[in-house]
């Protein structure tokens, strides 16, 4: 069982970032075809919430790896 919940934990991580990320990406790309003089802050902005983004699936591993010892 600890490993079933370690893949979903991991699993539904990963989804969610891939989602997220594609939101934050595509909108950046259309805030940046809107206004291309605005590219640099929005650029700025996109690397940010991408690597907040990216500390969810982090947070999912570290957590299976903890479930996983139990």
């Amino acid at each position: 069982m600890n490993l079933i919940a370690a893949a979903i934990a991991v699993g539904l991580a990963a989804l969610g970032a891939g989602i997220g990320n594609g939101l934050i990406v595509g909108r950046t790309v259309e805030g940046i075809a809107r206004q291309p003089e605005l590219r640099p802050v929005l650029q700025t902005t996109m690397f940010i919430g991408v690597a907040l983004v990216e500390a969810l699936p982090i947070i999912g591993v570290v957590i299976s790896f903890i479930v996983m010892n139990r």
